[in-house]
């Protein structure tokens, strides 16, 4: 089976990313190791939520993602590579295949420097490399995006997953060829 998109990493920029290309209507995978840093995290500084644990936010994030159709896979991804249509995505016991590729993976960055992704060091403290990608999300392979912390941004959970939607938001512009914006209204209580 074909996604149109598989997302690397189910922390704050990986699922939000997922949200946003699920409820698009796109075919929509995210593997998830469990390494995000957020599952150590405390946070009381996230927009609209007085307090909430990094576990309870993380799995929020995902059942939020999975709602709009994105599908969850328990799994490390050791490997990318290029095919006709896309990507074929590695984990240790299965492969699947998708069109693009947004690696969302925090503090980790071993898979994108294998596959040939541009790195450089961060600048952010206690992370070594992120991928060297434009300001929207692109990196220097065509078709894969990343997002959130491996992609420069700060380790702060409500900017990690605001870049998880905004490079979503460029990818699914991409796919259809025209900006797309996902904006739902207050229905009416008349």
């Amino acid at each position: 089976m074909m996604y149109d998109v598989a997302i690397i990493g189910a922390g704050p920029a990986g699922a939000s990313a997922a949200i946003f290309t699920a409820k698009a209507g796109k075919r929509t995978i995210v593997f998830d190791s469990e390494q995000s840093i957020t599952r150590r995290a405390w946070l009381q500084n996230h927009y609209g939520i007085e307090s909430i644990d990094g576990p309870e936010l993380v799995d929020i994030g995902k059942r939020q993602a999975q709602s709009f159709g994105a599908e969850m896979v328990q799994a490390a991804v050791n490997d990318v590579k290029k095919n006709t249509d896309g990507f074929v995505i590695a984990t240790e016991n299965e492969t699947f295949e998708a069109k693009y590729i947004i690696f969302a993976t925090g503090l980790w960055a071993d898979v994108a420097e294998k596959i040939g992704l541009k790195t450089k060091p961060a600048t952010e403290p206690r992370i070594k490399t992120i991928i060297d990608g434009d300001g929207n999300g692109r990196t220097n392979i065509e078709g894969i995006w990343a997002a959130g912390t491996v992609a420069g941004v700060s380790v702060h959970t409500i900017i990690t997953a605001g870049d998880g939607a905004k490079v979503a938001i460029n990818v699914i512009s991409e796919m259809n060829g025209e900006r797309y914006v996902d904006h739902d209204v207050l229905k009416s209580s008349n």
